[in-house]
């Protein structure tokens, strides 16, 4: 499909906790926008040194290799939610501790490179599965978090969530 034809989610489409995500996303093709995403985040992750990826801003932060794990964890979990939604699934999906997550990650013993090349894995393969929705597709919805959210509504979250994070290491991490 085009993905131009993916018009932005209105507010009925999700819960509005995840408004804060969907406003951070620009106007424009939204598979566009997650593939632009993938190089400028490999391009400020290719800046980082293994040394430097350890840091936390705070003692109770994530590293900024946590980060990173956590922004591929989210990416997993919501395309998992965008293909059972997509797929017509009703099953109601449960939510995630992301910080039981990141407590059992083991993400500081990897490799920041590891990590990018993994980022870089997950979310090809998404834009794969994200181009092949058609508008129907999209338009469906399902439960994840005890909230309705449609399909495409989980493609803005997407975005926006990396956005969120990538803002938060360079203003905080990468100062």
């Amino acid at each position: 499909m085009s993905s131009s034809l993916i018009t932005r989610p209105s507010d009925t489409e999700y819960a509005t906790y995840y408004g804060r995500y969907i406003g951070l996303v620009p106007e424009g093709d939204i598979l566009q926008t997650l593939a632009q995403q993938l190089e400028d985040t490999l391009s400020v992750l290719g800046g980082i040194s293994e040394s430097q990826a350890g840091h936390r801003y705070a003692p109770d932060k994530w590293s900024i290799k946590e980060v990173i794990g956590h922004v591929i964890d989210t990416e997993r979990i919501f395309a998992y939610r965008a293909l059972r939604f997509a797929r017509n699934d009703k099953t109601p999906i449960e939510g995630f501790d992301q910080d039981e997550f990141a407590r059992n990650s083991r993400f500081d013993e990897l490799k920041l490179a590891d990590l990018a090349e993994e980022f870089a894995c997950v979310r090809r393969g998404n834009l794969l599965l994200f181009g092949s929705f058609d508008d129907q597709t999209l338009d469906r919805r399902g439960i994840a978090s005890q909230n309705e959210v449609s399909v495409r509504a989980l493609l803005y979250i997407l975005a926006g969530h990396e956005r969120h994070h990538m803002d938060i290491l360079r203003t905080r991490y990468l100062v």
